[in-house]
């Protein structure tokens, strides 16, 4: 077996067992903390502490009782539903801006003062104003997610046209290329992979966010879904809950991975 096979196996597995040692002496200190024993019951189902068999959160994920009452699946749908609106519209309106402040010292002069004057504002301080003015979850977590992701966007984006060779550009005047020739046979080839490594960060933040957004602004969603846990005392569930959304956001983060790596011109030339 290739080393290096052992080690991405064997390596993760050993950190797994000390965060499960770690777990259990938290467990052992802390009164009525969740142990991984009791979690996994909570999850798939079983006898608990108290000698009763219980059916675990994830035996039956796609109940339907009511429109607030649903299992962990369709909790899970309708926050990456949120998610995702608020990240595609990070991108309609990040890449052509991040575009702009990279192609005119004007625009960048103007609009990078307020750039690193947003970008560092938490998504909990965006949250009481934004349902003040819509009046609606679904359209504050939305907003919430589009005005905390699209830094990334817009940043990464003016980096790649800044990334583009002088050389290029002159070419582009010799032939008296139009704006948008320029744009779309010169800048954009060149700043694709600058732009979904901006996407990728993106994303990782708008689920980061919709956890807490959906945390404060109730509905359905992992993020509710969590907090009632705690408000119904079923901590197990919350730590279940937990590491749902880090794989959850893991999956994503690799699939945004994969898809940026395919643009990436420059690892296509080392392969």
């Amino acid at each position: 077996m290739n080393k290096e096979l052992v080690k991405k196996i064997f390596l993760p597995l050993i950190v797994f067992i000390l965060i499960l040692q770690v777990w259990v002496g938290i467990a052992s200190f802390v009164k009525d903390f969740p142990t991984p024993a009791t979690t996994y019951v909570a999850a798939f189902g079983g006898i608990n502490v108290d000698g009763d068999e219980i059916s675990g959160v994830l035996s039956d994920p796609f109940y339907v009782n009511n429109q607030d009452d649903k299992g962990l699946f369709w909790q899970i749908i309708e926050s990456l539903k949120r998610v995702f609106a608020g990240f595609v519209l990070a991108i309609i309106v990040g890449v052509p801006v991040g575009l702009l402040v990279g192609m005119s010292k004007n625009a960048q002069y103007a609009l990078n003062p307020f750039i690193q004057i947003f970008k560092p504002v938490s998504p909990l301080a965006w949250l009481p104003l934004l349902l003040f003015i819509f009046q609606d979850i679904n359209m504050t977590a939305i907003s919430t997610i589009f005005i905390t992701s699209i830094w990334p966007i817009i940043i990464n984006t003016a980096l790649g046209v800044k990334s583009v060779n002088e050389d290029y550009m002159n070419v582009a005047k010799v032939l008296r290329f139009t704006p948008l020739e320029k744009i779309i046979q010169i800048i954009l080839p060149v700043s694709v992979p600058y732009i979904f490594t901006g996407m990728r960060l993106s994303l990782g933040i708008a689920w980061l966010v919709i956890v807490a957004a959906e945390m404060l602004t109730g509905g359905i969603g992992i993020g509710f879904w969590i907090w009632d846990e705690y408000n119904n005392l079923n901590y197990d569930n919350i730590i279940i809950g937990i590491i749902i959304v880090g794989l959850i956001g893991f999956i994503l983060d690799v699939l945004m991975g994969r898809i940026a790596d395919y643009f990436d011109y420059t690892k296509k030339g080392r392969a």
